[in-house]
């Protein structure tokens, strides 16, 4: 028995979608006046902090994108929509963040065998122009960013870039005061040794969606067990939850009812689902109401 409630969700990350868009403009701007600022003062930081300002960009199409396709509605093939794109995105995110890495680290280990000449009051002016960008695309993203992994890739991708353009402000001191020009690829490396972590926690809770395990901040047993105290319940198996998308969180279940109140089934459901989106928020829950037996015709994969 389906429960009988309107399911349509509006995803966390739609209802962010414009300053999404406002922090693509900030980064695709700051992106190009590193890359002119790089080539000018022969940076290997600056250029690093525009690859990842590019790959914040591309990370915040994917983003956008999977907010628009993940808005269109469901249909008898797709049931739940497109929602899990969003899902999709954050994982190609974690990806293009982890291949960037490599370059960045790449590039950095070959110039500190082979300094380069770097212009420090350059780095140091392009890089506190990324800095103050950053901050604005942090402020634009903080209130999302606990709502939905989508948004949260995006955030930590900023915050990223936030700190890395510090270092390339500390690289671009270093080198205008002492004209230590390993520097810039010793930042150019920590910035990259500083996006693995985040990349690989990003691609971690992804992949825990995409395999449909049980949302991190349930217990299952205690959900078992609330039910198990609902009048008229004497038994809860066959029990699943799982992400569609951030935020929308579904769950299924066999339920053994009295009889007696198999008659009432509509109160009954009711009162479960009631008891489910009150305690788990769990909005949308699909649950079998049965009488006591209906188990031992089921075989073992409704367990």
């Amino acid at each position: 028995m389906g429960h009988g409630h309107d399911h349509g969700h509006r995803t966390a990350a739609a209802a962010h979608r414009g300053r999404l868009a406002i922090v693509l403009g900030l980064t695709l701007a700051v992106m190009v006046v590193q890359i002119l600022g790089g080539l000018a003062s022969g940076s290997l930081a600056l250029l690093a902090d525009a690859g990842h300002m590019a790959a914040d960009s591309f990370g915040i199409v994917l983003a956008l994108f999977a907010v628009w396709i993940a808005g269109r509605p469901s249909c008898a093939k797709r049931t739940f929509g497109f929602q899990r794109a969003e899902i999709l995105a954050a994982a190609c995110n974690a990806l293009l963040l982890f291949g960037l890495c490599a370059y960045i680290a790449y590039e950095a280990v070959q110039r500190l065998f082979a300094p380069e000449p770097v212009v420090g009051p350059t780095v140091l002016a392009v890089a506190a122009v990324g800095l103050a960008v950053n901050i604005v695309g942090l402020f634009l993203l903080r209130e999302g960013h606990s709502h939905s992994l989508n948004l949260r890739g995006a955030y930590l991708e900023v915050l990223s870039d936030t700190l890395s353009s510090l270092g390339v402000i500390a690289a671009g001191a270093i080198v205008w005061l002492t004209g230590w020009e390993r520097a810039d690829s010793l930042v150019s490396l920590g910035i990259a040794v500083f996006i693995v972590p985040r990349a690989w926690s990003l691609l971690r809770e992804a992949t825990h969606i995409l395999l449909e395990a049980t949302p991190r901040d349930m217990d299952l047993d205690e959900v078992r067990d609330h039910l198990l105290r609902q009048p008229g319940v004497l038994g809860v198996h066959d029990l699943h939850a799982w992400t569609i998308t951030s935020g929308v969180p579904v769950m299924s279940a066999h339920v053994v009812v009295e009889d007696e109140r198999l008659g009432d089934s509509g109160r009954m459901l009711d009162e479960l689902h009631a008891c489910l989106s009150g305690h788990f928020d769990v909005e949308h829950s699909t649950l079998q109401l049965e009488p006591a037996g209906h188990a031992d015709h089921e075989g073992a994969r409704h367990r």
